[in-house]
């Protein structure tokens, strides 16, 4: 495991760059995000040396999110909490290269398109989401959400839709496609704490009250399911084909709020939450083993749908907040960052169980 430190900054979201996997992009912030921020880069080879700082980025307010440029290599976004998103670029200078000023309050995340590779959106506690052209100097779109939006994202699979989860427990999702008119290009919007409907035998978890949803993530390779997280410490996993029939699998083991999920770019069952337990954990979804994973009866009775937690990692101090995979060479190695003021590269193979 490799190790550094965002002295003096607490970190809120860590990204692989999609261009080398030896350059890591942390999101961080003073005093645990109420103000001042930092954007900052480094370098590591998880097989060979120690992690060194590349490029530091200092901002007037804190930075709760990033997303690399899947256009330029060295171009990164930064969402702030002033309402601005920022784009800078590690090879010119030390000021962002573009500044966009239109959310009324804290941006929470950004997303750049990974198929167009033109346009990135941003959402906001202000209760929308916004669709950018880095070209540009407004926004593209601007669709509803009319409550607090903590996490949206392109889908992987189809580069006119998105999706986003928000403060009133609720995942949707949009299409560029379809006419705006009434509905803003809102297409599904899906009550998270729905109970799933029992199947196979297996009686479905008993519901329970509404939550904040802070975190999502597309599956990368079936094209229809999405994994959300939030305050109730549970991990839920939906299938868009049926809206209506509620969870696929609910993965109960945290102690504390889910703050961010990533499905696995190696494995479609696979994904690594970050909590506020302190603790990233990897789980499988159970869709490739079936209802009973490895043979065996799921253990936790809140358990739904086959899935199953196979490890984690304990070793940061502070809330958990950012967790990302490295795309590049032998599945496994991801990066994690926290309140702790440090950046961790691990193998997630080392944690699993057999």
């Amino acid at each position: 495991m490799l190790e550094f430190r965002t002295q003096g900054f607490n970190g809120y979201s860590v990204k692989y760059s999609p261009f080398f996997d030896s350059r890591i992009a942390v999101a961080a912030s003073a005093n645990f995000g109420l103000r001042n921020g930092m954007r900052s880069s480094q370098t590591t080879s998880p097989r060979l040396h120690p992690i060194n700082l590349f490029f530091r980025f200092d901002t007037q307010d804190s930075l709760y999110d990033l997303a690399w440029s899947e256009a330029h290599e060295s171009q990164v976004l930064c969402a702030s909490g002033d309402g601005s998103i920022k784009l800078f670029d590690l090879s010119l200078s030390d000021f962002p290269i573009a500044s966009w000023q239109e959310h009324a309050r804290e941006v929470f995340s950004v997303h750049w398109n990974l198929l167009t590779k033109t346009t990135f959106l941003s959402s906001s506690w202000d209760g929308t989401i916004k669709i950018w052209d880095p070209s540009s100097s407004s926004s593209l779109t601007t669709l509803p959400t009319h409550s607090c939006t903590y996490s949206a994202s392109f889908s992987p699979h189809n580069p006119s839709v998105l999706s986003a989860v928000s403060s009133d427990s609720h995942l949707r999702v949009f299409d560029l496609r379809t006419p705006a008119s009434a509905s803003n290009h809102l297409t599904l919007s899906i009550p998270i704490h729905t109970p799933p409907k029992p199947r196979m035998g297996v009686p479905a978890p008993v519901g329970i009250p509404p939550a904040e949803a802070l975190t999502h993530d597309w599956n990368k390779y079936r094209d229809s399911v999405l994994a959300v997280g939030g305050v109730d410490r549970a991990i839920r996993t939906f299938d868009l084909r049926s809206p209506g029939a509620g969870p696929v699998a609910v993965l109960p083991g945290h102690e504390y709020a889910v703050r961010r999920l990533a499905w696995s770019p190696h494995l479609s069952d696979v994904l690594l939450s970050a909590s506020y337990d302190m603790t990233c954990r990897v789980w499988t979804d159970g869709s490739a083993v079936g209802v009973k994973g490895g043979g065996e009866e799921v253990a936790d009775p809140m358990a739904f749908g086959g899935g199953r937690e196979m490890g984690r990692m304990g070793r940061h101090t502070e809330f958990v907040t950012g967790v990302d995979w490295c795309l590049f060479g032998a599945e496994g190695w991801c990066a994690s960052c926290g309140w702790d003021e440090r950046v961790l590269v691990w193998d997630v193979r080392a944690v699993m169980g057999g």
